[in-house]
């Protein structure tokens, strides 16, 4: 798999001969944030990987020491920039980036082959936005979660609000995000964030692995895209 076309992404399959194939967010020294370029990349990263025939489960993680912590602080400044100047059009343009932001994140609900998220570390802010898109996610004892972004003044847009209820119910999303508080791997679990919970990086990688490697590679092509077609359809209604 190419991967010189990404600044933010690297694409992995192992073994070579494996239908399981790994998308790794590479930003380990800014603890995977969120830059403009990963917002370009990741829905692009996400199509080739979806109409690869070799391809039927995909495992979503992140070098280094975070999942991911959010959006890059960077790229919420050039957001507002601007800000004060012609505010109609400054308007529109942030509509226009936010909406940008929103679709690469909704690019794994759009995905035909199951997204699994494979947690370990900080996943804060648009690392929840990103998972919560996920269709399967599992974590590390020492990960934690965070709708962070009620402590920076804004509002999660890009996906959690609509996604987290249906996933930990209508008063855990509340007060997850109106608090903006850490959460455990092991309370993600009891909320139904997570389904399970492994001692290490290590174990949660072999762990989730085998899941990928298991009825869910075999089934993937047959099966299973029209079951998370059908359950995307029920969550609307």
């Amino acid at each position: 798999m190419e991967n010189s076309q990404y600044k933010t992404l690297e694409i992995v399959q192992k073994p070579t001969n494996s239908r399981v194939f790994n998308l790794y967010m590479n930003r380990p020294k800014f603890r995977n944030a969120l830059s403009r370029d990963f917002f370009s990349e990741f829905p692009r990263a996400l199509s080739s990987l979806d109409q690869n025939p070799d391809v039927a489960v995909i495992i979503l993680s992140g070098i280094g020491e975070s999942f991911c912590s959010g959006i890059d602080l960077k790229t919420l400044t050039s957001i507002v920039a601007g800000l004060h100047a012609d505010r109609g059009r400054t308007n529109e343009r942030i509509r226009r980036e936010i909406k940008a932001f929103q679709d690469a994140i909704t690019a794994i609900e759009k995905c035909r082959k199951p997204v699994i998220a494979a947690i370990h570390g900080a996943c804060v802010g648009g690392g929840v936005d990103i998972a919560t898109a996920c269709d399967m996610r599992f974590c590390t004892e020492d990960a934690f979660f965070s709708v962070k972004e009620v402590d920076l003044a804004i509002t999660a847009d890009l996906g959690t609000l609509q996604r987290l209820p249906s996933i930990v119910g209508h008063g855990n999303a509340m007060e997850l995000a109106l608090t903006g508080r850490r959460v455990s791997g092991l309370e993600a679990k009891q909320m139904g964030l997570v389904s399970s919970v492994f001692a290490s990086k290590e174990a949660l990688s072999n762990g989730v692995s085998a899941i990928a490697e298991g009825k869910l590679a075999l089934y993937s092509l047959l099966f299973i895209p029209n079951s998370l077609l059908l359950i995307d359809c029920f969550q609307l209604w």
